[in-house]
């Protein structure tokens, strides 16, 4: 093999080679060049791939108490229907309100000496024998002299101000044996080739539901928000696949 096909192969290796570790991502960045991120299309959650029905600890069922001429039920605010989404398949607005602040100073230093020695002066008469094992002039009282310095020395600080205020539609996806509500919410909104992404999951009690059907996110139990974008800008944002696979390998 001559130099040049040398060169043109490991070429085509390296090419190879990055194209398998995008996966494919590559393919479908390629293919929407010049386009916008497409929106997800609307779909049953309960449907969705890696969806779980929620299981939680759950107290002993008590009979429900029929009063003979009540108009009052349990739960409700007023003599009237209750508009609250209490059933599979209703509607409730979630406002998400996140206010996160965190400052950490941490610095660590560490310092370390240590020092061996060891030989034999007398060792069953051999030890003057001990040179024509070892080169000629080795001192059996000095066989082994070790000493290593070890020093450390490490700061870090994260001073973080996390601050989101949005609302999102939530479906009530399932109801609990104690009456509390799982909902599952989705929000895409796409401009200028760059999506913006919001969902929320968790479990709220009925109560926390307001009068005017919303809920805070803060009432939320087990909740999970995340809040992100997918486009063009993201995308310059993020390091390259081979600058974040040089991140994981390189251990120094």
């Amino acid at each position: 093999m001559t130099i040049s096909a040398k060169i043109l192969f490991r070429v085509g290796l390296i090419v190879s080679l990055s194209v398998w570790l995008s996966g494919c991502n590559f393919f479908n960045r390629l293919a929407n060049v010049g386009s916008e991120p497409p929106l997800s299309s609307i779909e049953n959650p309960v449907t969705q791939k890696g969806y779980q029905p929620v299981s939680m600890p759950m107290p002993r069922p008590e009979p429900v108490l029929q009063q003979a001429n009540s108009l009052w039920r349990p739960g409700s605010k007023a003599f009237f229907k209750d508009q609250r989404a209490n059933q599979v398949g209703d509607i409730l607005t979630v406002q998400v309100e996140i206010a996160d602040k965190a400052t950490l100073n941490n610095s660590t230093d560490t310092t370390r000496a240590s020092s061996e020695s060891a030989g034999f002066v007398g060792l069953l008469g051999l030890e003057s024998q001990v040179t024509k094992v070892l080169p000629e002039g080795t001192d059996a009282s000095a066989l082994v002299d070790l000493g290593s310095d070890h020093s450390v020395s490490g700061s870090g600080a994260v001073n973080r101000n996390e601050t989101i205020n949005v609302e999102i539609a939530a479906i009530v996806t399932q109801i609990l044996p104690n009456g509390n509500l799982v909902i599952v919410g989705r929000q895409e909104v796409r401009v200028n080739f760059e999506s913006r992404d919001l969902s929320v999951t968790g479990v709220v009690r009925p109560e926390d539901i307001t009068s005017s059907n919303t809920v805070e996110s803060s009432k939320i139990a087990e909740a999970r928000i995340a809040y992100g974008g997918r486009g063009h800008l993201t995308d310059v944002q993020q390091g390259r696949y081979g600058q974040q696979l040089f991140d994981i390998i390189f251990p120094f």
